[in-house]
C-alpha cells in the first residue's frame, strides 16, 4: 500500500484522485488511482469501493494551499440530464490517445449541498485538481452526474469547453418508462426536482404519474443546463442524433474540445466493442438498435400519458420563458 501523499505530491498528476470533499470537516479523500483504473470505471463515486482501493484523508486547506501557481485549469466537461448516453460518450472519447476520461466524481456531487459561497472557496482549487493528467499532451474530460448541472455555470471557467448532451422530451419520458430502475430514480429524486425548478421559479403541476414526473425531471435537468449556458463555449448535442451519426458527432465533438483525432481513428471507435456494450457496466450487451426498440415499445404502452405529460410541458412554457427556450431548442433539431 503507498504510504500518504504530501499536499505538494497530489498535485504531480492525476494519480491521487479527489475523489470526495467534506466542506464541514475540512477534508479530501484522495483515491489512488492509474490510467488504466479511471479508464475501466464506470463511476468515480463511492460504487469504486466495490473493489478496494487504497484511500487517504487529507486536510483540503493543506491541498489547496499547495497548489502550484502554473498548476493547469483546462479540464473539459460533459454535462447531461440524466439517460443520454452521457457514459458512452466519455467513455468514446476517452478512447483518444490524449484524453483521460474521468466519469462521475462524488465530489462536485458534495458541493451541491452547501451554500453558493461555501462552494465558490472550493471550485479553483477543484477545477485545478480535476485538470491533472498523467502527461502534459493529455487532456482531462469530466463527466459528472445529471444533478451537478444545478451548479454547472460554477464549476465552467470562462476559457473551459462543455459539452451538454440532453434527448428531446418525448425519448426522454419514453426511455424512464422502458426502465424499472429509472422509474425507482425518478421517485427518488422527485423532491429534489421540485425544490431545484422552484428555485428558477419554475412550479409544474401536481404530477398525475410516472409520465408527468418524466416530464418534470427532463424540464428540472434541461433548464439547468440552459441556465448555466450562457455565453459559454457549449457544444449542445440530442443523444439521439449523436446515435444516428455517431462517426460525425465524435469528430464535432474532438474538434470541439481541441482533441487530436484522425478520421481513421474516430471510425474505429465509433465502430469498436463499446458502442455494443451496456456503458455502465460493459459486460452487458447493449446497442443503439436496442434502445431504439426499448423506447419504441414504452412509447406504445404508453403513448396517451406521455402526450398528455408534453401538453403540460408545453402549457408550462407559456409562462415560463427558460422552459420555453428548451423546448424551442428540442424541436428545432426535430
Amino acid at each position: 500500500m503507498s504510504s500518504v501523499p504530501t499536499p505538494h505530491e497530489t498535485w504531480r498528476d492525476a494519480r491521487w484522485l479527489a475523489q470526495a470533499v467534506d466542506p464541514n470537516a475540512g477534508l479530501v479523500r484522495l483515491v489512488e488511482m492509474s490510467a488504466d483504473d479511471y479508464r475501466e470505471a464506470s463511476f468515480l463515486d463511492d460504487r469504486m469501493f466495490e473493489k478496494p482501493r487504497n484511500t487517504h484523508l487529507l486536510k483540503w486547506s493543506e491541498v489547496a494551499d499547495a497548489r502550484p501557481a502554473d498548476a493547469r485549469t483546462d479540464a473539459r466537461w460533459i454535462f447531461h440530464i440524466g439517460h443520454v448516453g452521457s457514459t458512452l460518450v466519455a467513455r468514446l472519447l476517452g478512447e483518444l490517445e490524449d484524453v483521460l476520461s474521468i466519469r462521475e466524481p462524488r465530489a462536485f456531487r458534495d458541493l451541491l449541498f452547501f451554500p453558493a459561497e461555501v462552494r465558490a472557496k472550493y471550485v479553483p482549487a477543484i477545477r485545478a485538481l480535476f485538470s491533472r493528467t498523467f502527461a502534459p499532451g493529455q487532456s482531462a474530460l469530466v463527466k459528472t452526474t445529471s444533478a451537478v448541472s444545478e451548479i454547472a455555470g460554477e464549476l465552467i471557467a470562462e476559457d473551459q469547453t462543455a459539452l451538454f448532451l440532453y434527448t428531446k422530451p418525448r425519448s426522454f419520458i419514453s426511455g424512464i418508462l422502458a426502465g424499472e430502475n429509472s422509474r425507482k430514480e425518478l421517485a427518488a429524486m422527485a423532491d429534489l426536482r421540485r425544490q431545484r425548478l422552484a428555485s428558477r421559479g419554475l412550479q409544474l403541476p401536481e404530477s398525475r404519474g410516472d409520465a408527468d414526473a418524466a416530464a418534470g425531471a427532463w424540464a428540472c435537468e434541461m433548464t439547468a443546463l440552459e441556465s448555466a449556458a450562457g455565453g459559454r463555449n457549449v457544444l449542445w448535442a440530442d443523444f439521439d442524433g449523436v446515435l444516428g451519426d455517431l462517426e460525425g458527432w465524435l469528430e464535432n465533438m474532438a474538434r470541439h474540445f481541441g482533441f487530436a483525432a484522425s478520421e481513421r481513428g474516430l471510425r474505429a471507435i465509433a465502430n469498436g466493442p463499446l458502442t455494443r456494450r451496456y456503458s455502465k457496466a460493459t459486460e452487458h450487451e447493449y446497442s443503439a438498435d436496442l434502445r431504439g426498440r426499448l423506447l419504441s415499445e414504452a412509447e406504445e404502452r404508453h403513448s396517451t400519458d406521455i402526450d398528455s405529460a408534453l401538453a403540460m410541458l408545453a402549457k408550462a412554457a407559456e409562462t415560463a420563458p427558460l422552459l420555453r427556450k428548451a423546448l424551442d431548442r428540442a424541436q428545432a433539431e426535430s
